[in-house]
């Protein structure tokens, strides 16, 4: 089982001035590499392999000696990224998807070189220090332990918009943990009006972060849109720019790591809606606020815990999971305004978002070869959770009740 842990790293003045170094040629190596290969293309019809181009690094070391400074299986990666590149271009080609075609990397969009094995070239010392081959020991702040048994495979350098500068490991930390035998489930609606909808009638907030920072983001770009090019004011600007930005990512990113760690902790099955996010996204009236929301993070996240922790996590249909009854199977067509399900046919009436949880729920335990819940959490108004942590996840579990109209309101 893989996983990928992150920490920052400082480097002095020196040290920063070689990684920029680093950088600035791997960014021209992986440049000559997709020009070479338009031009074995365009000129002679010869397509180039990865092979070819890496056998020819020797040689191009000797025309170019500034080159043997950089750790020759960084040279590879970069060799490989190209390559990379290619190959996802003829996939999207294949699949009639927009091709984009791969394109020159200015000293802004390439900020990333990858030691692609751990053996000699790079190790983590004790007292927080990172060697890496050719470079020397750098300040690490490892703010978590790597397990001891871990296997590290590869090491990722990358410096952000901020100007700060990361080390990203990749780890096997052994076999995958065999599934638990699951005993309690939940359907999960994620939504605008509601972050997460939970079939145990509970929700997490949607906290809207953007709208929080929405007049500070606004504000510094303006602030960048107005210096002038190449001035050392606009890198003042571009800077808080990026920090503002930063902030944003940060907090989504620990909203979402909160609320998939307590359902994790609380639940041995998880279901989601399978979402297209992507052409979800092209709804320019949502657009924002599903941005914002972070779906894809969420679920991402929880079945990665879910993983290491030997829990299941399964995505189901999407389809009318809203409009569905999840007592009798009807059909009730809505709009988005309307927030509450009643159903003509059978009379059941509860919120929307709960009513979609239970169907998610309903479907994914179908998928899975089980039958319907014996038992459903009572709607006694649905009830926010915030501020979880591990601490508080299992005082704040509710006790399942059946699921009957009477129970749920029916009217």
């Amino acid at each position: 089982m893989r996983r990928t842990y992150k920490f920052r790293i400082c480097p002095s003045r020196g040290q920063e001035a070689m990684l920029l170094t680093w950088l600035s040629r791997c960014r021209k190596l992986y440049n000559a590499c997709l020009e070479q290969r338009r031009i074995a293309y365009r000129g002679y019809g010869k397509q180039l392999s990865v092979y070819d181009q890496t056998n020819q690094l020797p040689e191009m070391k000797n025309g170019l000696p500034e080159y043997k400074e950089v750790n020759a299986q960084v040279l590879q990666d970069v060799v490989r990224k190209a390559d990379k590149s290619f190959q996802n271009f003829f996939r999207r080609v294949k699949n009639g998807e927009k091709p984009g075609y791969p394109r020159f990397k200015s000293r802004h969009r390439f900020n990333s070189f990858t030691f692609p094995q751990s053996q000699s070239v790079f190790r983590i010392k004790g007292d927080n220090v990172l060697w890496m081959s050719k470079l020397g020991d750098f300040k690490l702040i490892q703010h978590r332990e790597i397990p001891a048994d871990a296997k590290l495979k590869t090491l990722t350098i990358k410096r952000d918009a901020c100007g700060d500068w990361w080390a990203t490991f990749s780890a096997d930390i052994g076999e995958t943990p065999e599934k638990q035998l699951i005993e309690s489930t939940v359907g999960v609606d994620v939504g605008i009006t509601k972050l997460a909808t939970l079939s145990t009638g509970q929700f997490f907030e949607n906290k809207q972060f953007i709208k929080r920072q929405e007049k500070k983001l606004k504000l510094c770009d303006r602030r960048f849109s107005r210096k002038k090019k190449g001035s050392k004011n606009r890198d003042k600007a571009r800077l808080k720019r990026a920090r503002a930005y930063r902030k944003l990512m940060n907090q989504r990113k620990d909203n979402a790591h909160k609320v998939s760690r307590y359902m994790v902790d609380s639940f041995d099955l998880i279901a989601f809606e399978d979402l297209k996010i992507r052409n979800m996204m092209k709804n320019h009236h949502l657009a924002k606020a599903i941005g914002d929301s972070s779906w894809g993070m969420l679920t991402q996240f929880t079945a990665y815990k879910a993983e290491e922790a030997g829990k299941t996590v399964v995505l189901v249909d999407p389809k009318n999971t809203s409009q569905e009854c999840s007592v009798c199977g009807t059909i009730v067509r809505k709009s988005l305004a309307v927030r509450v399900h009643v159903c003509p046919n059978c009379n059941f009436a509860a919120d929307r978002d709960l009513n979609a949880s239970f169907n998610i729920l309903n479907r994914a335990l179908k998928q899975i070869g089980r039958g319907p819940p014996e038992s459903t959490p009572v709607e006694i108004g649905v009830q926010p959770l915030e501020n979880i942590s591990p601490r508080l996840s299992r005082s704040m579990k509710q006790e399942a009740t059946p699921l009957t109209p009477e129970v749920l309101g029916c009217v």
